[in-house]
């Protein structure tokens, strides 16, 4: 398990020049399945100034004008900027050693012929850490191996994860009584969740996850809103030889209020992987 998250951070530096593709759909409905809110959202992905960059397309079937996209472009850039200081600042307070941001090569007249954008090491892409929501731990005593399955035209290893640590912030609250809810409702958290992965053990790779809530009775607010059912799951692609990326992540939610129940679905499609363009010329 140690190899396996540890070549989960491996995989999205491989390549440093692929654009993709991303479709994002909310739905909600009330009780009898009267539909409350929804929407669908289609994205491209590609690289700029180093950084993974999130291009609204359209937005429930209609097309994002080109000036909404570029602002929206800028938007996250800076975004990345300071998420990126940011986790450069926390490495620096752990002692870690800070990647060096990659240099983007530009074309002059001596070479009109260059490089673009290459990716930097020193971030995570956002589409990776969001099919990664749970920051699972090298717990050692924790795993167990339940069977060997078939999955996807591979063999693959079905282990099942109680976690310990998992929801385990490590953020001091200043208030001790709610610094000792917060733990305490962590420490629930962790013992009624199951984690179960699916692993290509000759790759060291998840290939497939999902998370379980067995039981949510013991969250506050409960004679208002009860938690019924939270399901997640999340499912790796390799479109490229040797390089495993995102596919699709799916949650699913079930509440009980006092008007009746609520059910939520959230999907995630990342597809249509694809080399980029890496030269560009420069028109006399």
């Amino acid at each position: 398990m140690k190899r396996v998250l540890t070549r989960r951070d491996e995989n999205w530096k491989k390549l440093q020049q692929y654009v993709l593709d991303e479709e994002e759909r909310l739905h909600v409905f009330g009780p009898g399945g009267l539909p409350l809110y929804g929407f669908s959202r289609e994205y491209t992905w590609f690289i700029r100034q180093g950084y993974f960059i999130r291009s609204p397309v359209r937005f429930d079937g209609v097309r994002i004008s080109e000036e909404e996209r570029t602002r929206e472009e800028e938007r996250w850039v800076e975004r990345e900027k300071s998420r990126e200081r940011r986790a450069q600042q926390r490495a620096k307070e752990r002692g870690e050693e800070v990647p060096a941001a990659a240099e983007t090569a530009t074309p002059s007249a001596a070479d009109p012929v260059a490089p673009v954008d290459v990716l930097r090491n020193s971030l995570e892409p956002q589409f990776v850490s969001m099919a990664y929501f749970l920051r699972f731990k090298f717990e050692p005593g924790h795993y167990a191996l339940a069977g060997r399955e078939r999955l996807n035209d591979r063999d693959v290893l079905r282990i099942e994860y109680y976690p310990a640590e998992l929801f385990n912030e490590g953020r001091s609250r200043p208030n001790k009584r709610v610094r000792e809810r917060d733990d305490q409702i962590e420490e629930k958290m962790n013992k009624v969740s199951l984690i179960t992965m699916w692993i290509d053990s000759t790759e060291h790779q998840i290939v497939q996850y999902t998370f379980d809530n067995i039981d949510m009775d013991f969250l506050p607010g409960r004679s208002l809103v009860r938690v019924d059912e939270m399901k997640a799951s999340m499912k790796m692609l390799q479109p490229f030889p040797g390089v495993w990326l995102p596919g699709t992540i799916d949650m699913r939610f079930l509440l009980t209020t006092a008007l009746g129940s609520i059910e939520a679905s959230y999907e995630v499609e990342y597809q249509d992987y694809r080399l980029a363009e890496v030269t560009t010329r420069i028109r006399p």
